[in-house]
């Protein structure tokens, strides 16, 4: 299936997930900037909340956009075992802290003031734009079960099949929209890939529903 854009893709998204509508527990979470146009519409399908997680993608040096793992919110990092053990602990490191640099400012970018959602007993719905080696869901899931969620379902538009069966093992449910074969990037499964701006996740954050969960104390 080739999507229009990251609404559309949202859209369709959210009719995998309408068992989850109507229910006051669930919270729809996009990972920035990607994420967060499609799970707008699935929030707005599920009558649900919507909050950001962040997760910043720790990219091999010289080839950036090969994942060698990931870094979220908490502190939490999730190493690619079958990239990383061939790039030195110090080029780790050093992607480490300049994306926790990032990962920072995209915080008081997006959120400003307002604190980080409490899920503790919630049935969590984490959204991206699609799934490739999975290092970024994987760092989201694994900071997010620290807080002690009910449930963490994992919900893409499109993902490679090897890295949705992985997840299974990971999250609670993992509902992967389309596992085209050969699978060669999220990208090439959008008719319009235009990177999200940062005005447009705040625009979006803005207009979705009020939040019907508080902030931890």
């Amino acid at each position: 299936m080739i999507y229009k854009d990251r609404r559309d893709a949202g859209r369709a998204l959210a009719a995998r997930l309408q068992q989850h509508a109507g229910r006051d527990d669930v919270v729809v979470l996009a990972l920035p900037r990607g994420g967060v146009p499609v799970a707008f519409e699935v929030a707005e399908a599920l009558d649900a909340p919507l909050d950001i997680f962040l997760v910043r993608k720790l990219g091999v040096p010289g080839q950036e956009e090969l994942a060698m793992g990931a870094i979220a919110s908490g502190g939490v990092r999730v190493l690619n075992e079958q990239v990383a053990p061939y790039v030195t602990p110090a080029a780790i490191e050093a992607a480490t802290e300049r994306e926790k640099a990032e990962l920072e400012r995209r915080e008081r970018a997006y959120r400003g003031d307002r604190p980080a959602p409490q899920v503790r007993g919630k049935r969590v719905i984490l959204i991206d734009d699609g799934l490739a080696t999975g290092s970024t869901m994987r760092a989201a899931v694994a900071a997010i079960r620290q807080q002690q969620p009910a449930r963490i379902v994992v919900a893409v538009p499109v993902g490679a099949a090897s890295t949705c069966g992985t997840l299974r093992s990971e999250a609670d449910e993992v509902v992967c929209g389309s596992t085209p074969e050969p699978f060669f990037g999220v990208g090439q499964w959008y008719e319009d890939f235009t990177q999200t701006t940062d005005e447009e996740v705040r625009h979006l954050l803005e207009q979705s529903h009020p939040p019907r969960f508080r902030a931890a104390a």
